[in-house]
């Protein structure tokens, strides 16, 4: 018979309890990665995705699809993720919305910040105020002064329930104790055409999207609302030159996955991630496009998530915005 020293038999056990989840790490991942878009085709998320979704499967040596679950504000594609097995082969792209919804919504039929786990941040795209060139105002005080002395008079353009678009016009409202009028639309997009044809006074837009309308005259930015001037539009002040330090709206991107995900798999996801979006090509591209590269741990995100639904449930309160 033979026998076994105590210390090396719990070494063996250790070793046994430890493996699978090791190997279950390095092996992932063995099939497609589903990347959920919960945005409609064409926009900024389904742009942003889809790029990644390509980079991602280069790194991973795996097909990731990009399949788009629009609605709700981004909360049906959520949601949808939210309820899938957390195996790590569904993840899928956010913005803002999961921390604006909470505050915007009476009920959900899931939690966005306790059914998901977040992987990292992915990207930010800078937002510009802008308004139609018949508004007689030319810098963001001349616009509050007009506000203020006709009220209700000046609308905005709103690309939906709990967008930044909607809730950055919102907070700057609320902020200054303006009335104007909310124009809906179904997406910023359509809000931008609105506001090129002078139907729309003011919007809050991604700046990739609204500077080749403010280099043809078509709209007049007031002011790029994040710390620095944007070298698309460097004519542009910041909010702070502008005199508003407190009005910073940028519209970001992160990647998560159901809760219960092993923190292996996020891990993984993570390190892939991470290492995509410093890849200079990875840079370039996103450059190109207006849009700027942001990378976090999980904990970071997770931290980060939950001050923009601080923040943002403050401007729901102030602005009395709804999605019901």
């Amino acid at each position: 018979m033979k026998f076994r020293h105590p210390l090396a038999a719990a070494a063996v056990a250790l070793l046994a309890c430890t493996a699978p989840a090791a190997v279950h790490a390095q092996a992932f991942p063995a099939k497609p990665v589903r990347l959920v878009l919960p945005f409609p085709p064409g926009g900024g998320t389904d742009i942003l995705g889809r790029m990644l979704a390509q980079r991602l499967g280069e790194s991973y040596g795996q097909t990731v699809i990009a399949e788009n679950r629009p609605g709700a504000g981004g909360n049906v594609g959520a949601e949808f993720t939210a309820r899938q097995p957390p195996d790590g082969y569904t993840i899928v792209l956010c913005s803002p919305s999961i921390s604006i919804s909470p505050s915007l919504y009476k009920k959900l039929n899931y939690d966005p910040l306790k059914d998901l786990a977040p992987i990292g941040l992915v990207a930010s795209i800078p937002n510009l105020l802008v308004v139609h060139p018949s508004v007689p105002a030319r810098s963001v005080q001349e616009l509050i002064a007009l506000a203020r002395k006709s009220p209700g008079k000046l609308n905005f353009g709103s690309g939906g329930a709990g967008t930044t678009n909607d809730l950055g016009a919102r907070y700057f409202i609320a902020e200054n104790k303006l009335k104007i009028e909310m124009i809906p639309h179904k997406g910023a997009n359509q809000a931008q055409t609105a506001l090129i044809s002078g139907e729309v006074d003011m919007l809050v837009i991604g700046t990739a999207a609204a500077a080749p309308f403010v280099k043809s005259g078509k709209l007049r930015a007031l002011a790029a609302l994040g710390d620095k001037r944007d070298p698309a539009v460097p004519e542009v002040p910041t909010v702070i030159e502008a005199g508003v330090p407190w009005f910073k709206v940028d519209t970001w991107y992160g990647m998560l996955a159901p809760a219960g995900t092993p923190r292996e798999i996020i891990n993984r996801h993570n390190a892939e991630l991470v290492k995509v979006l410093n890849d200079p090509a990875t840079r370039k591209l996103f450059a190109a496009r207006g849009t700027d590269v942001l990378t976090s741990s999980p904990d970071e995100f997770a931290k980060f998530i939950r001050s923009e639904a601080e923040r943002w449930g403050k401007v729901v309160r102030q602005s009395g915005a709804t999605a019901d």
